[in-house]
């Protein structure tokens, strides 16, 4: 006897009722309400099949927050950072985070309210950076009676993407220094060939996405100072700090990268990365007021009040916000230095466990943040029936989300491998993941016949990994 569903209430068992024997949605919006319980695990069910946040390797967004961090985002869900009317200590706790991050990073400014800005993400921070450069660029230029249509930005090819969005939106020239195995990171000297007048600044990186390693600011800060004596140029240097701008102050505070160098005006970082925010959140501080063009604050009345806002976005979520100031009170210095220490500790493990098993590589010698890649020794993989993209395949079959990649222009020959550890990540859940590695492995040397990805390789065919890896 077929059962008879005449209609829908919140009292039928959510597996008994219509919709979950009907497809989902696609193309139109359903003709009628859906009980709530039941839409709620309809979209919950579609997630199922994807891997666990936090065995998410390859991300270096936080995926994980305290319970009271998280129920004090979710009750600040509806708000609204730009109706700073309707929540005016939305915008005294921005102005908060950014002093308490200035000063992080040995802000020489005076008085109470340093200059910066609070963007989605860092890439929006950097491309705020960015722009605020070109148009002291442009000021200098047109005062000089000089041309400004060859604008030009130098940086190395382990750059983030955000970069090349940036000088293609703003007709900007990206000059880019190779990597090499012997310039694993930012050559100032090469940095400084490719400086000329129409230079609006160098961006070196706290950080590399693509290899974990950091450019070294104060050699570059001490080369641009030679070539801007020499010139009478103005170059200045903003950093990318999306990474390590939430490391560096804990775990090397004496490593000089940040405003203390003469020529660093401009830094930015992701406050959802090591700032240990759920996304989306970046923040950039500028040197001083002076360094902020007018051109990028506007000024609106249509909120019912006079509104200043620096950013590419308007409307953006006020959760964030409140999620950092939260961190900043809960963990103080103390709790930051204490999580990005078991953080480098747990992936410095990892780095030596990989680095001894007799088929990898480590790419450098040090962990010097949270994140490291690897490859395949080089006599091994002459005669490995496997590549690093069958083990990410394998890896994820147990959850783990571990990218494999070629690294940038000229290295890119070489297939890698990257770990992020990001507050969540244990060392018993380390040495799940190595374990995985090792059992992985062995099958792979099992096998008589080479992989799909080993033929590919073998013929130089290009191959993609199937996890993203920002």
């Amino acid at each position: 006897m077929t059962k008879t569903k005449e209609h829908n209430t919140t009292a039928t068992a959510v597996y008994g009722s219509e919709e979950m024997v009907r497809p989902a949605p696609t193309m139109t919006i359903p003709e009628t309400m859906t009980p709530p319980e039941v839409a709620y695990r309809m979209v919950k069910d579609e997630t199922y099949a994807q891997t666990q946040p936090r065995l998410n390797l390859a991300t270096f967004v936080t995926t994980y927050m305290d319970d009271y961090a998280t129920r004090l985002m979710n009750e600040a869900i509806a708000m609204n950072y730009i109706d700073q009317t309707e929540y005016p200590r939305v915008a005294v706790m921005t102005s908060r985070c950014i002093n308490i991050i200035a000063n992080l990073w040995n802000s020489p400014e005076k008085g109470e309210s340093k200059t910066g800005a609070v963007g989605i993400g860092s890439s929006e921070a950097c491309m705020l950076g960015g722009v605020a450069a070109w148009l002291r660029w442009r000021e200098r230029r047109l005062k000089a009676g000089k041309s400004v249509d060859k604008p030009n930005l130098v940086m190395s090819s382990g750059m983030q993407v955000v970069w090349e969005k940036f000088c293609q939106l703003w007709q900007i020239e990206l000059r880019q220094v190779p990597l090499t195995s012997e310039n694993r990171t930012l050559s100032p000297k090469e940095a400084i060939k490719m400086c000329d007048e129409n230079t609006i600044c160098v961006v070196p990186i706290a950080g590399v996405t693509w290899t974990g390693l950091n450019d070294d600011v104060e050699a570059l800060d001490k080369e641009l100072d030679k070539f801007n004596k020499e010139t009478g140029y103005e170059i200045p240097i903003h950093v990318d700090a999306a990474s390590g701008g939430f490391i560096l102050p804990f775990v090397s505070p004496e490593t000089k990268w940040d405003f203390r160098l003469k020529w660093v005006m401009s830094i930015s970082t992701s406050g959802h990365k090591f700032g240990l925010v759920y996304p989306g959140l970046g923040w950039v501080v500028w040197r001083d007021r002076t360094l902020l063009p007018k051109e990028m604050s506007f000024s609106v009345n249509y909120l019912g009040a006079e509104v200043t806002q620096v950013g590419l976005n308007f409307s953006r979520p006020a959760a964030q916000i409140l999620g950092q100031y939260y961190n900043f009170i809960r963990l103080g210095r103390e709790g930051y230095r204490d999580i990005q220490q078991n953080s480098m500790e747990i992936a410095r493990y990892c780095h030596d466990r990989i680095g001894k098993m007799k088929c990898f590589e480590n790419y450098s010698k040090e962990v010097v943040n949270p994140l490291f890649i690897w490859s395949l020794k080089e006599e091994y993989n002459k005669s490995a029936k496997w590549t690093l993209y069958d083990l990410q395949a394998a890896l994820q079959q147990s959850g783990w989300m571990v990218p494999a990649y070629t690294l940038p222009k000229n290295i890119d020959d070489i297939v890698v491998m990257r770990i992020v550890v990001r507050q969540g990540m244990s060392r018993d859940m380390a040495d799940m993941l190595l374990r995985d590695i090792e059992n992985a492995v062995a099958e792979f040397e099992k096998l008589q016949s080479p992989t799909t990805s080993r033929l590919q390789y073998e013929k130089q065919e290009k191959q993609r990994g199937k996890v993203f890896t920002h």
